[in-house]
């Protein structure tokens, strides 16, 4: 049996939850879940633009109609709106088999010293207080049936840290030291908990960070050859596809270019 259809026969009639899913890694994340099962499961797709939802939803139909998916909107960020948000879940939806805490950004480039208090509070309470909070909310499903994914994204500016990334830099790292105790928590069960660390990946990423100026954040990838979303999309599904006695703990995704957040080889 090829490797395909076993990954397609143990991700189907499963739930999966993905945070940040308008755009990015989240949005083609989504779209790789429903290839890899042929549209055989359930999504139930979160952000703060609902619209941008709406937008992935319509087509995804259009292109896996036998697929159920869930919109709505949620600001990981706002505590008080998630235990809502899941009470509301259709009730075939209820049951999440596969949480992507795919949520997270950087905000600017200064340094320390110079790092505006909206932008340490927008990464810290993103990248990491979302981060825990959902995870949290959704792992009282997972222990009930002894089973579950938990993907937690991280990068690999959460294994080196670089100057002017300080903030961005301590949340990642921070989502790795949470993820290695949540794994050693449920040792003793059957719930996998994973690290996707990716390096430069070509998204929406750099122009949130540097607040829409499309030149600057354009620059980052120039000469880098860079990698995708669905590059990164299609490592998460094949994390959670494994044989059900494996967990692909820990992985760290480059482009071919790069070999840390420093060494990147840029075309001449």
């Amino acid at each position: 049996m090829s490797q395909g259809r076993k990954a397609a026969e143990r991700l189907a009639g499963k739930t999966v939850f993905i945070t940040g899913a308008s755009a990015g890694i989240g949005q083609a994340t989504a779209l790789e879940y429903l290839d890899a099962s042929n549209g055989d499961l359930k999504l139930i797709l979160c952000a703060r633009r609902l619209e941008k939802l709406q937008e992935l939803k319509t087509k995804a139909e259009k292109e896996y109609p036998n697929a159920k998916i869930y919109i709505n909107k949620l600001d990981v960020t706002d505590t008080d709106a998630i235990k809502p948000f899941l009470e509301k879940l259709p009730e075939e939806f209820k049951d999440i088999d596969i949480l992507i805490n795919n949520a997270g950004k950087a905000l600017g480039s200064d340094k320390v010293g110079d790092i505006a208090i909206d932008d340490i509070k927008g990464m810290m309470d993103t990248n990491v207080v979302g981060l825990i909070n959902i995870t949290q909310a959704i792992l009282p499903i997972f222990k009930k049936k002894n089973s579950g994914d938990i993907v937690n994204l991280g990068s690999v500016a959460g294994r080196e840290a670089y100057p002017t990334g300080s903030i961005y830099c301590a949340t990642k790292f921070a989502v790795r030291a949470f993820t290695e105790s949540l794994r050693k928590e449920l040792i003793d069960t059957n719930i996998r908990v994973i690290l996707i660390a990716p390096g430069i990946v070509e998204t929406e990423f750099s122009l949130v960070r540097y607040k829409g100026d499309s030149d600057r954040a354009s620059s980052v990838y120039t000469g880098a050859h860079p990698l995708f979303a669905d590059d990164v999309a299609d490592l998460i599904v094949y994390t959670t596809s494994r044989k059900p006695n494996t967990v692909v703990a820990d992985v760290l995704i480059f482009p071919t270019t790069q070999a840390s957040p420093y060494h990147i080889h840029r075309d001449a």
